[in-house]
């Protein structure tokens, strides 16, 4: 199997054979229409129809399926990450899953009291293969966040890599990159999980619940 069959093959955790991906996947793109602008309007879909929620992480093979992803509609970057891996992949674009570690220093200060850190590792990303080149893809901030916290949202063309932005719309840092981890055919997440225990301790096995609204409502804009 070479590098593109493998970025588009479904698996237990992309499963972008499930009925539930198939039905979102044609409801957000457009038939007859290049990969690239329906994987920008996948990646729009994406980002903004499930919304951003880092306080109800779930540590369970479901909560890294995207099937199950998609019907809670929202989640941490990592899933929506392999949300959007799923839909393009079911619609024929090869896709893989990326991961970093970054340092979020607009995290709000529950989060930072929750982790114990502003570093957060296996930051989720999506890779795309368009017009022969991959790209990487963020989905993880949906709009109306963005939009509370006074960041400039990720926007998606197709042709560059869309990352966090260093910093937000006052000129505060936002993101900062310390490490790619590398892009794989399907998620890792027995390594993500050991590894997140072992930098952040008990709170990743039996982590908090709190919903997408909390962590809207605790996110707090900046100014300079």
């Amino acid at each position: 199997m070479n590098d593109l069959q493998a970025a588009l093959r479904p698996t237990s955790y992309i499963d972008s054979e499930h009925p539930g991906i198939a039905a979102y996947a044609a409801a957000n793109s457009i038939a007859g229409a290049s990969d690239l602008d329906n994987a920008v309007k996948l990646y729009y879909a994406v980002r903004d129809d499930v919304r951003y929620n880092p306080y109800n992480i779930d540590p369970s093979p479901d909560g890294f399926t995207a099937s199950a992803i998609l019907q809670k509609r929202e989640g941490w970057c990592v899933p929506k990450a392999i949300l959007l891996a799923a839909c393009v992949r079911r619609i024929g674009i090869p896709a893989k899953v990326g991961f970093a570690d970054v340092v979020n220093h607009l995290s709000s200060e529950k989060l930072r009291e929750r982790m114990g850190s502003d570093l957060f590792i296996w930051h989720g990303y999506t890779a795309l293969y368009l017009e022969d080149q991959w790209v990487k893809a963020t989905p993880a901030f949906n709009i109306e966040l963005c939009e509370k916290a006074g960041i400039h949202p990720l926007e998606f063309d197709g042709r560059s890599d869309s990352i966090y932005h260093a910093y937000d719309k006052a000129g505060n840092k936002h993101m900062e990159y310390k490490n790619f981890r590398g892009e794989f055919d399907d998620v890792p997440r027995e390594q993500i999980m050991a590894d997140l225990l072992a930098f952040y301790g008990q709170q990743v096995e039996h982590p908090a619940s709190g919903s997408a609204n909390e962590f809207a409502n605790d996110v707090q804009p900046t100014s300079r």
